[in-house]
């Protein structure tokens, strides 16, 4: 039989600990407005009530709790490996079209029934080299990358979600990677209540490339609060303590829409952002944008945010204070941000990720004819 060149049911690899989780499910809904079916195959700890409750939402979406282990805590290559060839065996039984591995790594020792397309999201060696800087990368960090970069060369297209970070995997992996932008589904609106004199950041706070210590530090500095929402440790045993910043912990998303919707400013100073989803959903809460100097960010935010230095802790008070004591200025620079985020959309999101999926459908449906 001919392979189709329009997908109908895909599977999609989650975890339900960071970003790729809210992407999934997003993208999953855009889609089934479309007519794809999705089996959302979800690697490490399981997905909370909520999260359930997302998924159980969308129609056409099948969720499976695999169990199988994380790339980027998982510490045995060969339990990585065993990983990906369950998943191509799941592939099998669900009569996917394709596959689009949000761990390419899982791809390097499996040989999957269908098409497989990348999601690059993150990896160890860019958020290393962002992070770090030139300092050697520790054995565990070697390992992982040599692995993802053979997931990579078994993947038939790679996909990242914005042009600069597609730059920095191709650059350091020697792979061609196209960029799709992120989209995400906006709150309902907010009530015409006032917003308070506050900065809000949100996010994987213990990962060091969220550089929320440097956050916490220009804190130290400030007349106004900062406001921290997420996890301060990771499931790696990864950790960061704020001392001046206020930890609001992990908020539901109801929650986190009531805080986006007071906060006047929304800060993220990140070293390494791939995309910068909590950013999206700050825009598009109207939220005043003061950004880090980072390539993402210019290429999503130029002329919708401020940029402010990372390395400098009185520059950073005096920017977020300043602006916190300026409501006008503030107010325009939330609606610049919002205009900014209508960009990104599910609905825009899953245009680019479908017209990828074809090309390598039809691709393969070619050279099916040609071995015919």
């Amino acid at each position: 039989m001919r392979p189709p060149t329009q997908p109908r049911h895909v599977l999609l690899t989650a975890d339900a600990v960071g970003g790729v989780w809210t992407w999934a499910i997003d993208l999953a809904t855009a889609l089934a407005g479309r007519g794809v079916a999705t089996t959302l195959a979800v690697l490490g700890p399981p997905p909370d009530a909520a999260q359930r409750r997302a998924a159980a939402a969308i129609p056409g979406l099948t969720l499976i709790e695999t169990g199988l282990p994380l790339d980027w805590v998982e510490d045995d290559p060969a339990r990585l490996a065993a990983a990906g060839r369950r998943l191509a065996s799941l592939a099998a039984s669900a009569g996917v079209d394709l596959v689009h591995l949000n761990s390419p790594a899982l791809a390097a020792e499996a040989a999957f029934p269908v098409p497989v397309v990348g999601g690059c999201h993150s990896c160890l060696a860019t958020w290393w080299s962002a992070v770090r800087g030139d300092a050697p990368m520790p054995e565990a960090f070697r390992w992982r990358t040599a692995m993802l970069a053979e997931g990579y060369a078994a993947c038939d297209r790679l996909i990242a979600p914005s042009a600069a970070f597609a730059a920095a995997t191709a650059e350091r992996y020697g792979v061609r990677v196209e960029a799709v932008h992120n989209g995400r589904a906006p709150a309902a609106a907010r009530s015409a209540t006032g917003r308070d004199a506050v900065v809000l950041t949100s996010g994987r706070l213990w990962d060091e490339g969220k550089n929320v210590a440097g956050l916490d530090r220009a804190a130290a500095r400030m007349v106004r609060p900062v406001r921290a929402a997420g996890p301060l440790t990771g499931p790696g045993g990864a950790g960061v303590a704020l001392a001046h910043a206020v930890p609001l912990g992990r908020l539901d998303a109801a929650a986190l829409r009531e805080a986006l919707d007071r906060a006047s400013v929304f800060a993220s100073l990140a070293l390494y952002e791939p995309f910068g989803l909590g950013v999206l959903e700050a825009a598009q809460a109207g939220c005043a944008l003061v950004l880090s100097d980072i390539p993402s960010f210019r290429e999503l935010w130029d002329g919708a945010a401020t940029f402010a230095p990372v390395d400098d802790a009185a520059a950073l008070a005096r920017t977020l204070d300043d602006l916190l004591a300026d409501p006008d200025a503030t107010a325009a620079l939330g609606r610049a941000a919002a205009a900014r985020a209508a960009r990104f959309t599910p609905e825009a999101m899953a245009d680019g990720v479908l017209a990828v999926w074809r090309e390598v459908l039809a691709d393969r449906a070619a050279c099916a004819g040609a071995a015919a």
